[in-house]
């Protein structure tokens, strides 16, 4: 479980380098700060949400756009908000 748990974290912090500088700092610290406190189904909607085109993805997580997907709008919420300080 463990290597697998390691596996998905990489995978993760590789789909967060974006080439963007605001994505990579956003999506990074994220994902090493919070990465175990993500449940299974928002580890699912954050690889949805990281599918997005980085214009896209940087507009829902700057609050300018919601994406229609509801299950993007929960992890796009708890990232905002861990990373709001």
């Amino acid at each position: 479980m463990e290597a697998a748990t390691t596996l998905s974290r990489n995978r993760l912090q590789w789909q967060c380098r974006r080439g963007m500088r605001e994505l990579d700092e956003l999506l990074n610290a994220f994902v090493d700060g919070h990465y175990d406190t993500l449940d299974t189904g928002e580890l699912e909607c954050l690889g949805k949400l990281l599918e997005y085109p980085d214009q896209l993805l940087l507009a829902c997580l700057m609050g300018r756009m919601v994406p229609t997907d509801t299950d993007v709008v929960h992890i796009v919420r708890i990232i905002r908000n861990t990373t709001a300080a």
